[in-house]
């Protein structure tokens, strides 16, 4: 795979400081969609910049494109696991009839499906944790190591698209390439027919615009061509696109994105809040208070999807010991730095309960709270504080290595004889 080029993207960087991002959209026609390419390719970032195809209904007309400039540019593909067996049979007929010869599948982390949705509807009840499990986080690594990358975004797809330049530099310091901004679905379908290229099978039959089958319909003739798009949810970008007024996504990166903290990094978080009166069979990736699991308990057992327990101050962990296996995740609160009920809790889930799940602390989680929170059994933390935020990234936090009160049977006391503690 290629690596990131420093000197030219460096060089790049500098001269877009010298032009402004302005100057340089301001440099081609609107329609100049080859120019902007070749521009970007031979000058900005010479052997620095790739591309992100969803092989979609349009993507024939950028990727022609792609092949005239340069066709050992490297194309990169997001294989979710839940395509249509017509684009994957697509991405085939277009690297064949244009000749691309670098095109790379990008696969989602097999332990994060695993993890995250291991019945594969994750889609169904959260759709943002789905695209971003099986679409950000398996590119983020991939475009880090380029300078820039080109998609194939055009302004009359959404309102939030209305506004979308020719280039767009990051806050990141990288650079997005969109040479098809100005083009209308007009331009689109003209440019395919002059060039007699292939047409996605599902598009004759009303798909303008392909993503994943879950989440993908036909669209009605003078319909948003993205209305098929996470129809009937308030959703409109699968979160791979950011632009330079952050309108369509956050242009943050993954670290600021999440707020849960685990195996070393800041990552997706499939659960979501939970929600009063949620159907106990309904339920899914979400903490359930303890005693509304109590409370419908048969529901919550005979319920098939991935749940969590929320675990407050003054609940009784022992309460639910024999079922604590059936949760994927238990979650125990601290709604203040000097409540530290949620230690005992911790403490009793490992050493009494057995419990080898996830155990996260919610709340007002802090960052010297969290050398104790660590030798109490807890493995993950939802964290909101910035400044912890900051020692937990930078690996800052304080140690602990003297004990008043030792955990499990290993640690010793401060001030007292080794030998003389009985073990029990």
């Amino acid at each position: 795979m290629a690596q990131s080029n420093l000197a030219p993207a460096q060089a790049a960087h500098d001269k877009l400081k010298a032009l402004g991002i302005l100057a340089l959209n301001g440099m081609f026609d609107e329609m100049d969609a080859v120019g902007v390419l070749r521009y970007a390719i031979n000058e900005v970032l010479p052997g620095d910049l790739a591309i992100v195809s969803s092989f979609g209904a349009d993507s024939a007309v950028l990727l022609h494109m792609v092949a005239q400039v340069d066709p050992s540019l490297p194309v990169y593909f997001l294989e979710t696991g839940k395509h249509f067996p017509e684009t994957l049979a697509y991405v085939e007929t277009l690297k064949k009839t244009l000749g691309l010869i670098n095109v790379h599948a990008i696969h989602p982390n097999s332990e994060d499906v695993k993890r995250f949705d291991p019945n594969g509807d994750l889609w169904e009840s959260d759709p943002d944790s789905c695209c971003h499990i099986r679409k950000t986080e398996p590119l983020e690594p991939i475009t880090e190591q380029y300078g820039g990358w080109v998609t194939g975004r055009k302004r009359y797809q959404t309102a939030e698209r209305g506004v979308l330049p020719h280039f767009e530099l990051t806050s990141d310091d990288r650079i997005k390439v969109n040479p098809l901004a100005h083009f209308t679905d007009a331009d689109v379908i003209e440019y395919r027919q002059a060039h007699s290229l292939p047409e996605h099978p599902l598009y004759a039959k009303g798909f303008k615009s392909i993503g994943c089958a879950p989440c993908t319909s036909a669209v009605a003739e003078g319909e948003d061509p993205r209305a098929g798009r996470w129809r009937g949810l308030n959703k409109k970008e699968c979160g791979i696109h950011y632009d330079f007024n952050g309108a369509i996504a956050s242009p943050m990166s993954a670290a600021a994105r999440h707020t849960l903290w685990k195996d070393g990094a800041f990552i997706a978080d499939p659960f979501k809040s939970w929600t009063e009166g949620t159907d106990p069979s309904e339920a899914r990736y979400t903490h359930v208070p303890l005693p509304e699991f109590i409370a419908h308990r048969e529901a919550y057992l005979a319920n098939p999807h991935p749940l969590g327990l929320l675990v407050l101050p003054g609940d009784r962990i022992e309460d639910v010991a024999e079922d604590v296996s059936r949760f994927a995740s238990i979650a125990v609160a601290f709604p203040a730095f000097s409540d530290g009920r949620g230690y005992s809790t911790a403490r009793l889930l490992v050493e009494r309960l057995n419990y080898a799940g996830e155990i996260r602390a919610v709340g007002d989680v802090l960052q010297d709270q969290i050398p104790h929170m660590r030798r109490c059994g807890f493995n993950a933390l939802v964290v909101t504080h910035a400044p912890t935020r900051e020692a937990l990234i930078d690996n800052r936090l304080p140690e602990m290595a003297l004990f008043y009160q030792p955990v499990g049977r290993t640690e010793v006391p401060l001030g007292t004889r080794p030998f003389l503690r009985r073990v029990s």
